[in-house]
């Protein structure tokens, strides 16, 4: 399926620490708190904590079947291969098409919140002015461009400065909401139950949501091919970082229902965070706290570069998308021509969705799209892995449950929360939703028909790969290879 004239990406650039902080920075815990948190109260009210609880068991299922399926084949597209050599290569590419257009929505999902809150800092009243929010974002946008541009070194050097600073920043606020004398509601264990969902389609529309909570933390896959040791790293650190952003997630949505009434939390929009802020530390609160997004909503721009530009990468490289999208820059060891693309095209939709609505109109309905494509590649992933594995999940129960039971309880999750939303969508996310995967039909069946490699690929059977540290399987890059100094990885 890889073409071994051409250049590759630079392995063994990033080190267990390093994957570590991506995944943490790809799920983005104070942008989605505060980009998030209006939509799924607004959805299931008092249930948010439940509804992030109840997405995360099975989001660890998917979380457990990107790690099997990366010690099998550590590859730059993810799902994009995994899927096509276990269940179908139109499947396979729906994946792979799924995740760039979900992150190029996110372009605009990210960098709207990211120019808002830039704004917030020095005049709140200009936040809500959209078109001016757009132009600052779109500067955001192509710093971090410029950013990923540079080579994974440079990438995960400033995610180090970008969610060091927001991670401190929120657990100082947890901290401090502690002590804070909740005034809206009293802590109640039923908010972790199932007693305040509207029936079984209004808890999958708040799981669907909390699917967007969660979202990011597969970049470490999608760096796989420039990470040392990736076969067990990039799975380890899409676990611990999960791990993480669930214990933030759920402090954060409990501490708002203690402290914010609906109408505030309603109120305080894409800002949330700096509602709650004010609340807990008057005049200067919200400020820092906007400051934690305006950090998140950037790094996480940054890390959604990385997965849909390596996404494209291995297309490009697959010949399922135009070729020169698999060209790496001989001095930055990263795919130029993919991450001009996506910059341009992210910042023309950056252009056009001000004329759409207000800010939170159109994260609203990013969201839920996003969302929706989110629950199919992840769906296809946790299939594959029960595939890849099958022959292997009887020799023991860890197999059975890892590679087996769990990913598949997530997969149906994920395509239970799909189908189960679609009746409590608005028109405009379900259209940007299914129409962006429809979208992916015309690419498909013409790379199909002109004959790319991809489509007959090689089966990816557990007993059959190799599940060591060794060669990049089919790069024919070696770990370690090329000059001592590009092979050391940037753990401190």
């Amino acid at each position: 399926m890889r073409s071994n004239s051409r250049r590759g990406l630079q392995p063994n650039v990033l080190g267990r620490f390093d994957t570590v902080v991506m995944a943490v920075a790809g799920s983005a815990p104070a942008y989605s708190i505060a980009a998030t948190t209006a939509v799924l109260v607004a959805t299931v009210g008092l249930a948010s904590p439940a509804a992030l609880l109840y997405c995360a068991i099975p989001m660890l299922g998917i979380v457990l079947a990107y790690g099997r399926l990366g010690r099998l084949d550590p590859n730059a597209g993810a799902a994009y291969s995994w899927v096509a050599r276990t269940l179908h290569p139109f499947l396979g590419f729906i994946s792979g098409w799924a995740l760039v257009i979900s992150t190029t929505i996110f372009m605009v999902a990210g960098s709207l919140p990211a120019g808002a809150m830039t704004l917030a800092i020095f005049d709140p009243g200009l936040a809500t002015h959209t078109s001016l929010a757009a132009l600052v974002g779109a500067g955001w946008l192509a710093l971090m461009v410029l950013i990923v541009l540079g080579g994974a070194r440079l990438t995960v050097r400033a995610q180090l400065l970008l969610s060091g600073v927001e991670v401190t920043l929120l657990v100082v606020f947890l901290l401090a909401a502690l002590l804070h004398d909740g005034t809206a509601h009293a802590f109640d264990w039923s908010w972790l139950g199932f007693s305040h969902f509207d029936g079984p389609s209004g808890f999958a529309s708040g799981a669907l949501i909390a699917a967007f909570y969660y979202w990011g933390w597969d970049v470490t896959s999608n760096l796989s091919e420039e990470t040392r040791n990736s076969r067990r790293n990039s799975g380890f650190a899409a676990l611990v970082g999960v791990g993480i952003v669930f214990l933030l997630f759920e402090a954060f949505t409990i501490a708002t229902n203690i402290i914010l009434t609906e109408r505030q939390i309603s109120a305080g929009s894409a800002n949330v965070l700096g509602v709650l802020g004010d609340v807990i530390w008057p005049g200067v609160g919200g400020k820092f706290l906007i400051v934690a997004v305006l950090l998140s909503t950037v790094a996480t721009l940054e890390t959604t570069l990385i997965q849909v530009t390596r996404s494209l990468f291995a297309m490009g490289r697959d010949r399922t998308l135009p070729a020169s999208l698999g060209k790496v820059h001989r001095t930055w060891n990263t795919p130029w021509v993919a991450i001009t693309v996506v910059g341009c095209a992210g910042i023309g939709m950056l252009a056009a969705a001000t004329v759409l609505g207000s800010v939170t109109e159109i994260i609203s309905d990013a969201v839920t799209a996003i969302s929706l494509q989110v629950s199919v590649y992840y769906g296809l992933a946790g299939l594959a892995v029960v595939v890849a594995y099958r022959k292997l999940l009887l020799r023991s129960f860890r197999t059975f449950f890892l590679a087996g039971l769990w990913p598949l309880v997530g997969a149906v999750f994920m395509f239970w929360i799909f189908f189960e939303s679609l009746g409590e969508l608005t028109t405009t996310a379900i259209c940007i939703g299914i129409g962006g995967l429809a979208a992916g039909l015309v690419p498909m069946f013409w790379y199909w028909r002109k004959g790319s490699s991809y489509y007959r690929p090689a089966t990816l059977d557990a007993t059959r790969s190799a599940d060591d540290d060794g060669a990049y399987a089919d790069t024919g890059l070696t770990a370690g290879a090329g000059r001592p100094e590009e092979a050391m990885a940037t753990d401190f």
